[in-house]
């Protein structure tokens, strides 16, 4: 497709020309003009936005906290604590006073506190407050702002023009305001403990102990940039991945049912207070996972995406690509396609990825890029998959969960896939069977 003043754009969904361009053909796929110009505003030279050797040094720093001593220690504990505090602040007082409770809101909360301690060890205690979390909410209007960019080649114009016919809404340089002070204050606090003298092994530390691709300690701005870059990657992914997880679950009551089996067989109450314990026992739960994947199937976390080619070329399937095409592929539509999947496509079943001898099965990236494909396949991965599985299987073994009738679930469009208008849930104590 193309149109006056838009460059070439070539969709396609096929895994094998997916799996061309995200790993085997590479090095001729960047984040292109068009990408950067959209994503600078909120994301500037950070890792999403990122290509070359200022890409490869944010994901070499960043790669040294995601091991596996910090995922069956640190990790576990903090995504523990903080479903502690949720049960506490809200599930167990929503079941006794029989109150409606937004799910998708509660996750972004849950995921944002765990996600700001383990990025940057700060206590934002989103979920023991009342109301909008003012740097969250400035966040998904900056974010979805972003994506609406990428459809609109005037938004310069559009934005400005909006401003003015509607003076009363904030604008997107008001969002940014926001964001931008968070990001800065966190850096300029952890900058302080650390010449105090204080150890800190969080991201954010680490990072300021890094140098970047010229040999020089990272700056402010720098510094910034990779804040916001992992708190997209950290809060909003796993938030939305844990809403549409639930809400699959409370429309599939069979697959519910040989979850909670599953959870009953594997852990009891003692493992949630034995974080190395818990990590292993979680990693032998194929039904979980496939539970988690077969979600991440029909709803990506980043429904869709694209790169722009710098040479010409040809794809698997024989389409040919331009110096300077962009090129797009979208897991929303791979995951719901008969060609890709099966003519079961569409329905919600587990059990495709589990083999006959009763072991997950492993799908190419390019048939399911749910977490990108290829080197810069995504960073945090085995994280984002720890934290849902800690949540789902906490929540489940504790709480039934229903979904309030008259509801339209459906997604809002942005960069990721949040719900448009959340999930809202009555929720009641399980009574736990296993005794």
């Amino acid at each position: 497709m193309s149109a006056l003043g838009i460059p070439r754009h070539i969709g396609t969904i096929d895994p094998k020309n997916v799996e061309h361009i995200l790993k085997t053909n590479f090095g001729n796929y960047i984040k292109g003009p068009e990408f950067h110009s959209g994503m600078m505003d909120l994301f500037g030279g950070g890792i999403f936005n990122a290509n070359g050797e200022e890409w490869k040094y944010q994901r070499k720093t960043a790669s040294h906290i995601f091991n596996i001593k910090n995922f069956r220690d640190q990790f576990t504990d903090v995504f523990v604590q903080e479903l502690l505090t949720m049960q506490e602040s809200i599930w167990d007082k929503a079941a006794e006073n029989h109150e409606v409770v937004d799910f998708h809101d509660v996750m972004f909360r849950f995921t944002l506190d765990s996600f700001i301690m383990l990025g940057f060890g700060v206590e934002l205690k989103a979920l023991q407050t009342k109301g909008k979390v003012p740097f969250a909410a400035a966040f998904d209007e900056a974010q979805k702002n972003t994506f609406l960019r990428f459809v609109n080649p005037i938004w310069p114009a559009t934005e400005r023009i909006m401003g003015l016919v509607m003076p009363w809404k904030a604008s997107m340089s008001e969002h940014l305001s926001v964001v931008d002070g968070f990001a800065r204050e966190v850096t300029k606090k952890r900058r302080g403990q650390l010449e105090a003298g204080e150890v800190h092994k969080d991201l954010l530390s680490r990072f300021m102990d890094a140098r970047n691709h010229n040999g020089e300690l990272l700056n402010d701005d720098e510094l910034r940039d990779i804040v916001l870059n992992f708190v997209i990657a950290g809060r909003d992914t796993t938030a939305q991945a844990l809403s549409w997880t639930f809400y699959m679950l409370l429309c599939h009551p069979r697959v519910e049912k040989k979850l909670l089996d599953e959870i009953y067989q594997h852990i009891n109450d003692d493992d949630l207070n034995d974080s190395p314990v818990l990590f292993e026992k979680i990693k032998n739960m194929t039904y979980a996972h496939a539970v988690f994947y077969e979600v991440l199937r029909h709803y990506p976390s980043v429904p869709l995406n694209q790169k722009y080619a710098l040479n010409d070329d040809i794809w698997p399937d024989g389409t040919h690509i331009k110096k300077g095409d962009y090129v797009l592929w979208c897991p929303y539509a791979q995951g719901r396609s008969e060609k890709v999947w099966g003519p079961d496509a569409k329905q919600f079943r587990p059990e495709r990825w589990i083999t006959r001898e009763g072991e997950l099965r492993r799908e190419s990236q390019g048939q399911w890029p749910a977490f990108h494909a290829g080197p810069r396949v995504c960073l945090g991965q085995h994280l984002a998959t720890l934290e849902a599985l800690i949540a789902i299987i906490f929540l489940t073994k504790n709480y039934k969960f229903s979904l309030v009738p008259d509801q339209d679930i459906t997604y809002q469009v942005s960069l990721t896939l949040p719900m448009r208008y959340g999930m809202k849930v009555m929720v009641e104590k399980r009574e736990n069977s296993q005794k």
